[in-house]
Formats: structure tokens, sequence, C-alpha cells
């Protein structure tokens, strides 16, 4: 039987994540304060002992220290309990070399699930031995002020990739410092779209070294120009 969405349940791109209090790997946590000054990438998963799952929690455990570099917390989420999320913890660390230290909210009804609309209504295979829908595999970036930058969404056949989640955050934290946004495929070093609320005579100040290629589109290197 499928868990009806709520309505109003859908977040947008600048919604305030919701906060719960919920169990996790290392505890209970009120999400807000977990949260705190930092920010945070929350990923969810369907279900423990799953193939992609364990490569992708390995993956976010090896990275963690780039993210932690950023200001930014880890904390995953699956539809099991505590005692399966330890269990799992070991095959994890064991199959991909890692070494897992952040949360993983415990899930089992589906709560925290359906309050960031992680639920999977496309694929109806994909539910648990009880037929309830399993939750995708959602990726939400948080800001300190709690608000959500970026949601993604996977198929249970497709793996996510930890370094575009770390290129978001990149630009993000970029974007919020210097007034700028980013273009396709941007990496740190590249140059940057000056934002269409600067205008040129300040763009001359903040960004000495910037060209007009059209009269919407101004690049500058950002490092130079501080």
């Amino acid at each position: 039987m499928s868990i009806p969405k709520p309505e109003g349940s859908t977040l947008r791109l600048g919604s305030t994540a919701p906060d719960f209090k919920a169990e996790t790997s290392r505890g209970p946590i009120s999400f807000h304060e977990f949260i705190g000054d930092s920010w945070v990438v929350l990923f969810s998963h369907p279900d423990d002992f799953t193939p992609v799952c364990t490569t992708e929690l390995g993956a976010f455990a090896k990275l963690q220290p780039e993210f932690e570099k950023r200001g930014v917390k880890l904390i995953g989420l699956s539809a099991n309990t505590t005692d399966s999320h330890q269990a799992w913890i070991k095959d994890i660390d064991e199959v991909t070399g890692s070494h897992l230290t952040f949360p993983i909210i415990a899930d089992p009804e589906r709560k925290i699930a359906l309050a960031y609309d992680m639920i999977d209504f496309q694929d109806a295979s994909n539910v648990d031995d009880k037929g309830v829908q399993f939750t995708i595999r959602s990726v939400f970036i948080i800001d300190p002020k709690k608000k959500v930058r970026l949601i993604l969404s996977y198929p249970a056949s497709t793996g996510r990739n930890t370094a575009e989640v770390l290129r978001v955050i990149d630009s993000l934290q970029t974007g919020d410092r210097n007034r700028v946004t980013t273009p396709i495929n941007w990496v740190p070093g590249d140059d940057v779209i000056v934002h269409p609320s600067v205008t040129n005579e300040e763009a001359k100040s903040l960004f000495p070294q910037f060209r007009v290629i059209k009269p919407y589109l101004r690049l500058t290197p950002l490092d130079s120009s501080k």
C-alpha cells in the first residue's frame, strides 16, 4: 500500500528545509540544530544493504574531508533502523575502504521521506516487503540559513556523482561571497559570470579584469579581481 502524498509537501529551491527529530547511527538529532551555522548535504537511500547505495556512502565518506574544508556537514538517510545502519556501515567500510563517521538517519516509517518529498511515485516495483514505496535517492544541499539550495533525484539504477555535489557547493559558496554566477561545467579557478544585478560601473571596481562578451554575459577571472 503506497503512502499518499500530502498536500503542499513539494519542496522548492529556496524553501526552508523541514525540521525534524530523528534517531541516527550516531545518536538522536534535531535537524536544524544539527545544521547550526554550517552547510549540509542530506542524501537519501531506499534501503540498507543495497549495492548502488553501498558504493555511494563509501564515496561520500572518502570525500568527507573536502566537504569539511568548505564548512559542510554530511548526513544520510535510509528507511531502516539504526541497528541496521550500524551493521551496514561495517559492510560499507569493508567493501569501499572508507571510514564512515557521518550520521545516517533512521526513517523506517518514511516520515522524513514524506516531508522531503522523497517517495518514489514512478517506479511501482520499488517497494519493501509490505508493498510500501521506498525513498528515492535524493540529494539536498542546505545552507546555514536552512534554505534548500539544490535538489537532485536519481533513479535506483544510477549511482550519484560525489564530485558534482562538491562542485555545486563550490559554485554556491563562490556566488554567495562574490556576486557572481558560474557557467556550464565551471570548476574553481575558471572564469565566472558577473551577476546581472552588478552594473558595469560597479563591475569596474569589483572585477577590474571583467570583459563584456554580450551585454547580458560578462566574464571575469575571480581570483585576480580580489
